[in-house]
C-alpha cells in the first residue's frame, strides 16, 4: 500500500526521525539524576543505556519493554508509520526477544494535517506490526504543532537468553546487518537534493524488520548486540563498549575497518557535499574524544560513521569461533548485509574506538 496524500510531513518537523534524539552528552547528564535501580528482578535497567528494559517475571520468563517516538523522516504518511513501527520493534529484537504487543503514541496537529493523514500513518504502523506477528492494542494521543508518532512495545525472552549491549569481549568480531546513510539521504530529500523516489532504497531498509537478524543471532548465541539508530554507528558502538567495560571491570574498545562498512547508494556522495543532519554532527562531537581516525580518513567519512540512523541494523559482537555460523544463519534468512566491520579489543580507555 502507498499513500496518495499530497501532504509533505517533513515540512512540519524541525528534525527528522532518530536525528531528533537528545544528544548523548545531554542524555547522560539528564539520566544521572535518576536513582540507581535496586530491584533484583530488573535484569536490564537504564544504567547501561541498553535498547530496552528487561524485567524477570519467573525463572523462565522475562518482560522486555521499550518505547520509541520521533518526528516524520519521510513525507509519505504510510511509510512514516512503517518506519516508526520497525524502528520501535528493533529495540526488542536487539535484546534477543520476541515482541508480543504494542501501544501507539501520537502527537498530531489535527487542524493542519487532519485525521485522514493520521489514519494513514496508523495503517502503515499496523502493517509492519502484522509482519511482526503482533497488533497495536491501543495507545495515547495529544495535539501538537509538530507531528510525532511511535510505539511502546512489549516483548518476552528467557532470562538466560537476554542479549545486552554489555557483553562484548576482547577478540569478538563485529557484524553489521544494514547499510548506513539514512540520516544523510533523508536530509538530502529535505533540502531538495534528492527526490522521494531516490530514497526508495533507504525506505526499504528502514521498513525492514530486524527479526531475521535477531533470529540468527539468538540461534547461534552471541556475546552482545545493539541496534544502530539515532546516535550513529560510533555512538552505539561506544555505548556497547562502555557498558561492556563496566560489566567486565576492565577497559574494552574496538577497531573498525572503514572499507568493510556498507553504505546506502549516494550516501558518501551527499556527505562529501556536506549534506548532513545536525544530529550526526552532534554525534561526532560526542564520539570524537574517544575515537582515533587514521590520517587518511576525511571528515565527511567521519561524519558518516556518526550519521544519525533511523531503523538501522543490528551491530553484533560474536566470538570468532561462531562467526561462520552466524554469517551462515544470516544468509539463510536472507538478511541483506552480513558485514564484518571490526573487532573488540582490550584497551586503556573504556569505549575507545580506532577507525582504520
Amino acid at each position: 500500500m502507498e499513500s496518495d496524500s499530497p501532504v509533505q510531513l517533513t515540512r512540519y518537523a524541525a528534525t527528522a526521525g532518530c536525528a531528533a534524539k537528545i544528544a548523548q552528552v545531554d542524555l547522560i547528564e539528564a539520566l544521572s539524576h535518576l536513582p540507581a535501580a535496586h530491584d533484583p528482578r530488573l535484569i536490564v535497567g537504564h544504567d547501561t543505556g541498553d535498547d530496552a528494559a528487561v524485567y524477570r517475571l519467573t525463572d523462565d520468563l522475562a518482560l522486555v519493554e521499550t518505547v520509541d517516538i520521533f518526528t516524520p523522516i519521510v513525507d509519505d504518511p504510510f511509510d512514516f508509520g512503517r518506519i516508526a513501527a520497525a524502528n520501535a520493534l528493533s529495540d526488542v529484537y536487539a535484546m534477543g526477544a520476541r515482541p508480543i504487543s504494542a501501544l501507539s503514541f501520537v502527537a498530531w496537529p489535527i487542524d493542519t494535517l487532519g485525521t485522514a493523514t493520521l489514519g494513514t500513518v496508523l495503517s502503515g504502523a499496523a502493517e509492519v506490526c502484522r509482519q511482526a506477528g503482533i497488533v497495536i492494542a491501543g495507545g495515547h494521543s495529544i495535539t501538537d504543532k509538530e507531528p510525532k508518532f511511535g510505539l511502546f512495545v512489549t516483548g518476552l525472552v528467557h532470562p538466560d537468553r537476554v542479549v545486552t549491549n554489555a557483553g562484548a569481549q576482547p577478540g569478538d568480531v563485529l557484524v553489521l546487518t544494514k547499510a548506513l546513510g539514512t540520516g544523510v539521504l533523508t536530509t538530502a530529500v529535505k533540502r531538495g537534493h534528492l527526490t522521494a523516489q531516490g530514497l526508495s532504497q533507504a525506505v526499504a531498509s528502514m521498513t525492514t524488520l530486524n527479526r531475521a537478524a535477531a533470529d540468527a543471532m539468538t540461534e547461534v548465541g552471541v556475546h552482545s548486540a545493539t541496534d544502530v539508530t539515532g546516535f550513529g554507528l560510533l555512538g552505539h558502538l561506544g555505548g556497547m563498549l562502555r557498558a561492556s567495560s563496566k560489566t567486565a571491570g576492565r577497559p574494552i574498545g574496538a577497531r573498525l575497518q572503514l572499507d568493510r562498512i556498507p553504505w546506502l547508494d549516494r550516501a558518501v556522495e551527499f556527505a562529501a557535499a556536506d549534506v548532513c543532519p545536525g544530529g550526526s554532527r552532534r554525534n561526532l562531537a560526542f564520539a570524537a574524544p574517544n575515537t582515533r581516525f587514521a590520517n587518511e580518513i576525511p571528515v565527511h567519512m567521519q561524519l558518516l560513521l556518526a550519521d544519525a540512523q533511523t531503523s538501522g541494523g543490528l551491530l553484533i559482537a560474536v566470538q570468532p569461533t561462531k562467526l561462520p555460523e552466524l554469517l551462515q544463519a544470516l544468509a539463510q534468512r536472507e538478511v541483506a548485509y552480513q558485514a564484518v566491520v571490526g573487532e573488540i579489543l582490550a584497551t586503556d580507555i573504556p569505549g575507545e574506538i580506532t577507525v582504520v
